[in-house]
């Protein structure tokens, strides 16, 4: 064989190498050894509230910021919260930038591909708001009452589903519309997410709001890299502690002003 031919299958061997290094998952690790990295990196959204925010100082805050922060508490680390966006939030976490995802990232069978889940610790929930006063308890008692959705949204397919065929659904543009149709009356009650719903009891406490019963929901989960098998058993004791002790209970009271949603305390 001639000396350029090695050269250049050597030089193929090395892209090779390099190629399947950048294809290999990420290795798995321990808590051991992020207490051994003195800290612990958790990528989490800023522009999702209430789940994730950015103070007026620039610093992360929201529900995913106070379990970030818990969980660092438990690890017994110092923790850096680490700024991602919905599409880079698994990238970061499969190329080692952050060890930990708290990031509203919802539970689904496509993402567990790519991400090992933890136990649900937070949900997002579709259901219906009304007045306290307003008496409605199940979809039966929604007959002769006029529902406000967005057209086409997830609250609408909720609605239009479990509705009798004597309520009146007023659909809207957008949330923002529908949310307002409420304020001003022209609605008696709205379907809207857990999320919105906190929004629109701040903007009218009077009014005393509250979920009258739930549509739907999507469970989010802690994300770790597929293999870490043993950090998973430490995040799910975790979540499992802080349900338990109320811990995860009071940063649902602060930041959506309830308890836990009982698909958390299965």
């Amino acid at each position: 064989m001639s000396v350029s031919i090695s050269r250049r299958l050597a030089v193929a061997g090395a892209f090779v190498a390099t190629a399947v290094a950048f294809t290999m998952p990420a290795s798995a690790q321990t808590v051991d050894e992020i207490k051994a990295k003195g800290k612990v990196t958790i990528g989490m959204l800023v522009d999702f509230p209430p789940f994730g925010i950015t103070t007026a100082d620039g610093k992360p805050d929201g529900y995913d910021a106070d379990v970030a922060k818990l969980l660092a508490k438990h690890m017994g680390v110092p923790v850096e919260i680490v700024p991602v966006t919905g599409p880079n939030r698994i990238p970061y976490l499969l190329t080692n930038k952050v060890d930990l995802l708290v990031a509203s990232l919802g539970i689904t069978e496509e993402r567990a591909k790519q991400v090992l889940f933890s136990k649900p610790y937070a949900a997002i929930e579709i259901g219906v708001l009304a007045t306290q006063k307003t008496a409605i308890k199940e979809a039966g008692d929604l007959a002769s009452k006029r529902i406000g959705v967005a057209r086409a949204s997830t609250q609408d397919q909720g609605v239009t589903a479990v509705a009798p065929k004597e309520a009146r659904i007023m659909r809207f543009d957008d949330d923002a519309s529908a949310v307002q149709a409420m304020l001003s009356g022209q609605v008696d009650a709205l379907g809207i997410s857990n999320v919105v719903a906190q929004q629109i009891k701040k903007m009218a406490p009077q009014n005393n709001y509250e979920m009258k019963f739930v549509l739907r929901s999507q469970v989010q989960g802690i994300a770790m890299r597929l293999g870490q098998d043993s950090l998973a058993t430490w995040v799910n004791t975790f979540v499992d502690t802080v349900k338990a002790n109320g811990e995860l209970n009071a940063i649902h009271q602060k930041w959506l002003g309830s308890d836990l949603p009982a698909v958390l305390k299965n």
